[in-house]
């Protein structure tokens, strides 16, 4: 498993934070099993490769911090979205803006420039062209006006 499938997959679990009243802790132990990632592989193949200890530690970490940062997190979106109701910004969208700006701030090992990449990279997978510009756009002001790089 590559990095932005054990990324895609830390959205995945942030998105499901967005309705569950479970724990972060438990969501992580229940996902992260072969046993999980075998019945979901038939739906996404995303989910063929269960994650070794290092990748599955990098989901933690990820969906970890965006639960723990959350209100930073969304703080972030909602100065940055221009003309965004907070409340209409797809679940999705948020769940992959999130994990990148929780990665550029938290992790520096990681190029801003790739955060923001994987981020676009991935929801184009999942939302419409303008959704996916606005993202791309949200990350980059956020990056220019948040960080010292």
């Amino acid at each position: 498993m590559v990095r932005n499938t054990a990324r895609e997959i830390a959205i995945h679990l942030s998105y499901e934070l967005s309705f569950t009243d479970k724990p972060v802790e438990e969501l992580l132990d229940e996902r992260l099993t072969q046993e999980s990632f075998a019945a979901l592989a038939e739906e996404d193949p995303l989910y063929q490769e269960t994650p070794n200890a290092k990748q599955a530690d990098y989901i933690r970490r990820l969906v970890r911090g965006v639960a723990d940062h959350a209100p930073e997190l969304d703080g972030y979106i909602a100065k940055y979205a221009k003309g965004w109701n907070f409340a209409r910004i797809p679940l999705v969208a948020s769940a992959i803006m999130r994990v990148a700006m929780y990665e550029i701030l938290y992790m520096p090992d990681i190029p801003h420039g790739a955060s923001i990449n994987e981020a676009v990279e991935i929801a184009k997978k999942y939302e419409t062209p303008e959704t996916v510009k606005f993202i791309n756009g949200i990350l980059g002001t956020f990056v220019r006006q948040e960080t010292a790089e």
